[in-house]
């Protein structure tokens, strides 16, 4: 298959893939941004004991149902409680026992009166005003009632839901494990930066952009480094991760040229499934399945490494770690400044997109880099269209 629209190609791709079904175990503290595995209702009530909302004294109202400032009601204090203490017997009538804030109320004790509100001397407690029947009370599950439904599977855990895990003595939670993602480049030309700059070679940005990218949208990609110009070797290396990859991401080697390897990779290891999309930069992409992996081989011009990156990877990324919110979005916005080239076939423009305005910088390259830096999204320029006028409404691809 070659030559296909950029639509038809995200569908051949997400056709290869489904959601990740396997789970892990992971320690409470590091679950924070993992999708929970399955459904998770409330093991008992939470608060499990009715508590005081206050610091202060708790008693049978009915002891001081007649109290006035003139005439307080006396109360003989028998005991005190603190947070994390229990007191373990009732409380009589005319009783009462001093209580700080998050304390479980005893038996026999429907109020708490405000420690600010009383006098107390030695074991006599002055109550000056009548308090009602379950007054600056708390009930036991009033936050949250046992068998609760608390977390869906496939909740995206929070920093919130962390603290209503932890409330429920949750320890340890069931996850969806990681996509696993290989990352390579391709190239004899590339460096890796520390090392001494050469003649005729550069330095490998497209593995700090794609790898940046991945980690930014919560991935953890397994750096395999650069791959050689030499077919067989970089099949081996990529053959060794089809085991443990959902999918494999490489830079480079996709066009026409003397050592444009993926064409010699993907036909010793798989079967492919496209070269070449409609569209520019980043065009002559391959996509293929290898043992059931998926694997794309994208440009290794810079920006059109992350034009496809965006348009193609994304939206398996979305499918595989079932985050709807990855796919990618559209808006209609005006063009503040012009685009003086005809687009003969259709094209993505990097561009600052704010508040329905677009901005196209000066440097639009497929090769250039540097003009990406604090872009936010692409102008998406239909095939057939000429040069654009500041004003224009046209669509964006949101980043």
């Amino acid at each position: 298959m070659q030559d296909i629209s950029l639509e038809q190609a995200v569908e051949v791709l997400l056709e290869q893939v489904g959601p990740i079904r396997g789970t892990e175990q992971v320690p409470l503290m590091e679950a924070l941004g993992r999708t929970l595995a399955e459904d998770f209702s409330a093991p008992f009530d939470n608060p499990p004991f009715d508590r005081s909302p206050l610091d202060g004294y708790t008693f049978d109202s009915r002891a001081v149902a007649s109290a006035t400032p003139q005439a307080p009601a006396r109360l003989r204090i028998i005991g005190e409680e603190c947070a994390g203490q229990f007191f373990d017997r009732s409380v009589p009538r005319g009783c009462a026992v001093r209580i700080m804030t998050g304390g479980a109320i005893p038996s026999g004790c429907d109020c708490v009166v405000r420690q600010e509100d009383v006098a107390a001397e030695g074991d006599t407690l002055s109550v000056p005003l009548a308090l009602h029947h379950l007054e600056n009370y708390c009930f036991a599950g009033e936050d949250i009632r046992r068998g609760t439904m608390l977390m869906r599977g496939g909740t995206k855990i929070t920093a919130a839901h962390l603290a209503v895990l932890a409330s429920m003595g949750c320890d340890r939670v069931n996850v969806i494990r990681p996509v696993r993602i290989a990352l390579a480049s391709t190239g004899d030309e590339l460096l890796q930066p520390g090392e001494p700059l050469q003649p005729g070679r550069i330095y490998n940005s497209n593995l700090y952009l794609l790898a940046g990218r991945l980690r930014e949208m919560g991935f953890a990609p397994k750096i395999l480094g650069i791959l050689p110009d030499d077919c067989a070797e970089a099949a081996r290396a990529v053959q060794a991760e089809l085991d443990q990859s959902d999918l494999i991401l490489t830079t480079g080697g996709v066009s026409v040229g003397k050592k444009d390897i993926m064409h010699g990779v993907v036909r010793q290891i798989g079967r492919r499934l496209f070269w070449r999309v409609c569209m520019k930069p980043g065009a002559p992409a391959i996509a293929y399945t290898a043992d059931e992996t998926l694997g794309i081989a994208l440009s290794g011009n810079p920006f059109a490494a992350c034009a496809t990156f965006e348009l193609l990877v994304r939206p398996v990324l979305a499918k595989l770690s079932g985050r709807d919110e990855l796919f990618v979005r559209r808006v209609q916005a005006v063009l503040t400044n012009g685009f003086s080239k005809p687009s003969p076939g259709r094209r993505f423009i990097r561009a600052y997109y704010e508040a329905g305005k677009v901005r196209i910088p000066e440097q639009h390259a497929s090769g250039s880099l540097f003009s990406a830096v604090g872009c936010n999204a692409f102008v998406e320029i239909p095939a057939g269209t000429g040069p654009l006028e500041p004003g224009t409404k046209v669509g964006v691809v949101l980043l």
